[in-house]
């Protein structure tokens, strides 16, 4: 039994993959449109991180065709996505989206996380905005999602609504708000500094840790009514299990 369990904790061939994609390929095709593309080709890089990302998510049906049912519910959760952070328009920074990911990630797999999270980036800047911070976006929503699945996967983080903010919190602080403070950067100055770095740390503190409380506070309002209805839908339907 305990084989089994830690059998299970494995990680598969496709998250692999994924994570090469996303640890290595993601950023330097976005760091290619920064400094070879001048940041003027946003559309392209970001249709090439929704491809990559489809590539292991596909993975998932290797030995049988998709079923409609279960790629729907995959569009449903992004749909949620950017339909919370068009509702919260109003409140800066304080958006359910890094929440709905993550309950992405942790029901139907890194990859499915992923993928919930870069294509929520991508279509909401269409009501927000598309610009050269678009791929940053989908970058950080995606890889917070994927994060949540693999450590969902290795048992290093459960369903619980402790475990879940905590995560949601830390995950949102640090990685998005790290990265796309890193991006905002990149984008707007013409050098490199580690003073301008600094800098733009600290003036996005205040908005990165309003972003942090949202995801906590969503985490602890959606978390578990979401599970138990993305649950029944599983056993119901025979969906993809991570």
């Amino acid at each position: 039994m305990p084989e089994k369990r830690q059998e299970n904790r494995r990680l598969s061939r496709r998250t692999v993959l994924a994570a090469l994609l996303i640890l290595i390929l993601i950023p330097a095709t976005i760091l290619l449109g920064v400094f070879v593309l001048n940041d003027r080709k946003y559309y392209f890089i970001s249709l090439l991180i929704v491809l990559y990302t489809m590539i292991p998510f596909a993975m998932v049906f290797e030995n049988r065709k998709p079923q409609a049912r279960e790629l729907i519910v995959i569009a449903v959760l992004a749909a949620i996505a950017v339909a919370g952070r068009a509702a919260f328009f109003m409140l800066p920074q304080f958006k359910p989206v890094v929440a709905i990911v993550i309950i992405a990630g942790v029901s139907f797999g890194a990859e499915a996380g992923f993928l919930v999270g870069a294509i929520a980036g991508f279509v909401s800047n269409f009501y927000f905005g598309q610009g050269p911070w678009t791929p940053w976006q989908m970058f950080c929503f995606g890889i917070i999602g994927f994060l949540a699945g693999v450590l969902f996967k290795k048992g290093l983080l459960q369903k619980s609504k402790l475990s879940l903010c905590i995560f949601g919190g830390l995950s949102t602080f640090v990685i998005y708000g790290g990265i796309i403070n890193l991006g905002s950067l990149l984008m707007f100055t013409p050098q490199f500094s580690w003073p301008a770095l600094l800098a733009t740390y600290a003036s996005g503190f205040w908005f990165d840790l309003v972003h942090a409380i949202a995801t906590v506070f969503f985490l602890f309002v959606l978390s578990r009514p979401m599970f138990d209805k993305l649950d029944r839908i599983k056993i119901k339907y025979g969906l993809i299990e991570p």
